[in-house]
């Protein structure tokens, strides 16, 4: 198995401005259902975009899954 370059990872995906705009925005939909209560820290849950858009933080849009389930569907 080839060893992962994470340097070249982190430089060529993770740093670009739209990526941490988007990556900010799943932080902050999280937040909001840990603020109310609705999920924990380790509960082993993730909040799902239902239209796959993580700018979009309407609650509508919003909804609780397990983690193997929000991580396992393809858009």
């Amino acid at each position: 198995m080839p060893t992962r370059n994470y340097k070249a990872e982190y430089s060529n995906y993770h740093s670009t401005e739209k990526q941490k705009k988007r990556r900010a925005m799943r932080n902050k939909a999280r937040r909001t259902f840990m603020k109310s209560g609705r999920i924990k820290k380790g509960d082993g849950k993730d909040v799902h975009h239902k239209d796959g858009n993580p700018l979009n933080n309407l609650l509508s849009n919003l909804r609780i899954t397990t983690q193997s389930a929000n991580r396992s569907r393809k858009y």
